[in-house]
């Protein structure tokens, strides 16, 4: 092999390794988190939430919908995750989220929940609207009249609503999205798949923690 192909191959490794993630590598702003301004209240202050803004709608969600699922099973005890669906205005996406905090107050979200991605994204149903969600329900063996009294009740149009306003607080620009106790948006612009998004995820929820230790132990010594 002559020098000049040896100095090509080297400078061609340097490259590559210089852009694989070390494991555990030192997070970086902009890179793999940004701060939310201003941070945004939880709901259980008393554990690290970590909230995943998404839409039935989008093929990514569906994509991570797994991983996420399995991911969440097994947090630790400090942890809550709580799943946020919303809208960005589009009239479509709006009905998948009442849909979602529906079958919420129904009770058949975990029976749906990834049957909903699949009737999207696999099946080419088109589930946009009261009447065809009605009807994909129903045919799912939920009672309709139960899930439209659910879907069209001041409970369930509130808290679609809401969703909409906590992606604005936390400055959602798109889904999915990994949110980490109202301070921090998980970006992973360099991210090569879902695993990395949640390896990221970990360390920033161990971020949090490390603060609130920080704080913890600079308030006893006051």
């Amino acid at each position: 092999m002559s020098t000049r192909l040896s100095r090509w191959f080297l400078t061609l490794a340097v490259v590559v390794l210089a852009m694989l993630r070390p494991a555990g590598a030192e997070l970086v702003v902009g890179r793999d988190y940004v701060p939310i301004v201003p941070p945004q209240a939880t709901d259980n202050p008393g554990k690290l939430e970590v909230i995943e803004f998404f839409s039935y709608g989008c093929p990514h969600c569906a994509e991570f919908h797994p991983t996420v699922s399995k991911w969440a099973a097994a947090l630790p005890n400090d942890v809550v995750f709580r799943r946020v669906p919303i809208s960005f205005n589009r009239p479509p996406w709006a009905s998948l989220a009442r849909l979602f905090y529906a079958l919420e107050a129904t009770g058949d979200l975990a029976r749906l929940d990834s049957a909903v991605f699949r009737a999207l994204h696999e099946a080419g149903s088109r589930l946009y609207d009261e009447k065809s969600i009605v009807a994909w329900v129903s045919a799912q063996g939920v009672d309709s009249k139960k899930f439209t009294d659910a879907y069209n009740s001041f409970g369930v149009i509130s808290k679609a609503k809401r969703a909409d306003q906590m992606a604005e607080g936390h400055r959602i620009p798109g889904v999915p999205a990994m949110a980490v106790d109202g301070k921090y948006l998980v970006t992973g612009k360099e991210a090569k798949g879902h695993a990395e998004i949640i390896a990221l995820t970990d360390q920033v929820i161990g971020k949090v923690r490390q603060e609130r230790a920080s704080g913890k132990e600079r308030g006893g010594k006051k």
